[in-house]
């Protein structure tokens, strides 16, 4: 893969929690308000980062995950949303070499950095450390020969004695590894966080000023060259999808996926209108999931459960993503206007996909872990009871036993599940359709709801696995309007 002289880079880390994200964060606002046009994208299924990127990069991030796309489809997603571009930010998952295997890359930010042919910056969390911080730093870039590192940087130093220290144990190991620079620690730029991951962008009014903190941060500690001069010519930028979650929508060696991630085999002659639920409830959506349907004809209309009091006129279907509505079962519940209109157009049998938060909001009822329970849109005859821990994690493949809004028996799609809520029963009223697999072979329970033309569940697919499945979905609601 050629990247001219646009520079690109994956951000990585030795492990979790080391500052790969704030690093990455402040990587893109420090470009951006340089006036840099930077394309971010998150590795893996993660959908809380893209929102932050979205803000701090000033364009929407995209997931760039093999397993789910398949290899020849996260390189489309990355040429594509890269086009453009002059800085180009890839925030890893996990550590560096973290993925399904213990002995091999599959699934790992390594084998994605190579996939795109990027170079690596590697942070580490030096806090504690003195020399250990070279053998540590030396393990990781001799690890894998065929893996490029631009450079590291040292994270949480905690003075500028020990940022001494750790720069000449550094550099006596690797003096062919460039040394960004050695971060100090603050407090200051901590970001807030609850289950799920941090606190989205939608529900962090004060983000930005943060944002701006943690390029500071980077701007005063490490050497930023790597990113400058900005490359000549540039092409046109293409125009992303304005504000909202991930920058998506208003308002306020892998084996290859099944379908793999091109464009959507057929485009509608309408152009119906597919109303996404978008808001603070609301916000988990893939951008490449959007593209598709708009791709294959849809219009993509916005709305908001909790503040609107109906649905927007004309929608020949709904598309209800994840999110919090366990944050705002009050506001959800209380709107008892968005409520019956959108259980009267499930009811009517018109095409609607609803996952995880969204297949939530569509059940009888939502309890939360203290016992409160609210009622919700009822569609589906279940109750979501919140848990204190992960009841549900990990990446899924499905396969329709039945007929769907996202096509014929036998449609197969890639995603993954995350959630605290659990299915209080599985009565008969609303059959399951999906034969699922997980890392470990197959996946025990019932999944894949329907109920009329309403499809739920807790997976989230990536329509980048079968392009297919958007166009069916967009077919249908076409036919619906």
């Amino acid at each position: 893969m050629t990247h001219d002289t646009v520079p690109a880079l994956v951000v990585a880390g030795v492990k979790s929690g080391c500052g790969k994200t704030s690093v990455a964060l402040g990587l893109m606002r420090s470009l951006a308000r340089r006036g840099r046009i930077v394309a971010p994208f998150k590795a893996g299924p993660d959908f809380i980062d893209p929102g932050h990127h979205a803000l701090a990069a000033g364009r929407t991030s995209h997931n760039l995950d093999a397993w789910m796309c398949g290899a020849s489809g996260v390189a489309d997603i990355y040429e594509r949303h890269a086009a453009g571009a002059d800085a180009v930010v890839v925030e890893g998952v996990m550590g560096l070499f973290d993925g399904f295997s213990a002995t091999e890359e599959t699934g790992s930010t390594a084998e994605l950095a190579k996939l795109l042919d990027l170079p690596v910056l590697l942070v580490i969390d030096a806090a504690s450390m003195a020399r250990s911080v070279a053998a540590l730093a030396r393990g990781f870039v001799r690890f894998d020969p065929q893996l490029r590192f631009c450079g590291v940087a040292l994270n949480n130093a905690g003075s500028p004695s020990h940022a001494a220290l750790l720069a000449e144990a550094f550099r006596a190991a690797l003096p062919d590894v460039p040394l960004w620079g050695v971060l100090p620690r603050t407090e200051a730029i901590a970001a807030p966080s609850r289950h799920l991951g941090l606190v989205t962008a939608e529900d962090s009014p004060d983000l930005l000023p943060r944002l701006d903190a943690l390029a500071d941060w980077l701007e005063t500690s490490l050497d930023l060259s790597f990113f400058a001069p900005a490359p000549h010519p540039r092409q046109p930028a293409p125009t992303p999808h304005p504000g909202g979650p991930g920058g998506m929508i208003p308002p306020g060696g892998s084996r290859a996926a099944p379908g793999g991630c091109r464009a959507a085999p057929c485009r509608v002659r309408a152009e119906p209108g597919i109303g996404v639920a978008c808001d603070r409830a609301f916000s988990f959506y893939y951008g490449e999931n959007l593209r598709l349907l708009e791709a294959a004809g849809a219009r993509i209309v916005p709305f908001s459960p909790l503040d609107d009091a109906g649905l927007p006129e004309g929608l020949g279907g709904l598309y209800f993503g994840g999110g919090y509505p366990e944050l705002h079962a009050d506001t959800l519940a209380a709107n008892a206007a968005m409520r019956r209109a959108v259980r009267e157009f499930c009811i009517a049998g018109r095409p609607v996909y609803a996952e995880c938060g969204g297949f939530m909001y569509l059940m009888e009822s939502l309890v939360e872990l203290e016992g409160r329970s609210h009622g919700l849109c009822g569609v589906f005859p279940m109750t979501a009871v919140m848990g204190s821990r992960f009841a549900a994690l990990g990446y899924r493949e499905v396969t329709t036993r039945a007929a769907s809004c996202l096509g014929p028996a036998g449609t197969t799609l890639r995603g993954h599940e995350f959630h605290y809520s659990r299915l209080a029963a599985v009565p008969d009223g609303a059959p399951a359709i999906y034969a699922m697999t997980g890392r470990g072979g197959v996946v025990a329970g019932p999944e894949g709801f329907v109920v009329q033309q309403t499809l739920g569940s807790y997976v989230h697919l990536h329509f980048g696995s079968n392009p297919a499945a958007a166009a069916a979905f967009v077919a249908a609601c076409a036919e619906a309007s």
